[in-house]
């Protein structure tokens, strides 16, 4: 086994593959709509202009997108802007991809892969305009903290692939982990904190970021969401 082949080997996962079942729909979608949508990964550098067919609009990554109902709306909201979306669950692929098509959005491509490896392997420097992380898993429990996908390592790997003025947007409805997204994110030299000075470090929502049903449902229970915005400087 190689140096890279082991370091690769014993890297922490921030995430477990559990595939779960596709729906017709979602299955149908695949066949369907991977080859217009998809990104198969491989150890070469993107040309995301050439990708989404167009220069000058904003290339924004979203990081494990979920079932990608609010990766779809934030398309629709923000038809400017072009969305990398990066997922390792099948029916989450499938599920957007069929949201895609249902809606007719032109400005989304899925990568199925580690979002490590895709940032390391796929994008370039100083090519994102900005990048999407909504509720990442928190590992609730303290000896899996080291599997939380916000570390330092990941934050400035993240930073090398943001443009000057592009701007990093995490949201969790977990307070602690939100307070050790916080202390991450202020860590990093070349992050500046986007919210205004009596709101505790944390951003007003912004209109682009839909509501979930999740999240829509925790609020009525009186649940916190937390919303933090940086940008690369």
């Amino acid at each position: 086994m190689t140096d890279t082949e082991n370091t690769q080997h014993r890297r922490i996962r921030s995430f477990v593959l559990r595939q779960g079942r596709l729906t017709k729909g979602q299955e149908r979608a695949l066949e369907t709509g991977w080859l217009s949508y998809g990104v198969d990964y491989r150890q070469a550098m993107l040309d995301l202009s050439q990708l989404f067919g167009r220069s000058g609009s904003k290339k924004i990554l979203e990081i494990g997108f979920g079932m990608g109902d609010a990766t779809s709306q934030i398309a629709q909201t923000l038809p400017e802007a072009d969305f990398l979306a990066v997922e390792v669950h099948t029916p989450g692929v499938g599920s957007l991809l069929k949201l895609i098509q249902e809606r007719a959005l032109t400005n989304i491509r899925i990568v199925q892969h580690d979002a490590v490896e895709v940032l390391q392997n796929m994008l370039p420097d100083a090519s994102l305009d900005g990048v999407h992380i909504f509720f990442p898993d928190p590992w609730h429990k303290k000896r899996h903290h080291k599997r939380r996908l916000i570390q330092a390592e990941f934050v400035k790997l993240l930073c090398s692939k943001l443009k000057i003025g592009g701007y990093l947007h995490v949201a969790t409805d977990w307070q602690e982990y939100a307070e050790w997204v916080l202390e991450v994110l202020h860590a990093e030299p070349q992050l500046q904190n986007m919210a205004a000075k009596e709101s505790n470090g944390y951003a007003e929502k912004p209109e682009y970021r839909p509501l979930t049903k999740f999240e829509n449902r925790g609020l009525k229970l009186g649940h916190g969401v937390w919303d933090l915005v940086f940008t690369r400087v």
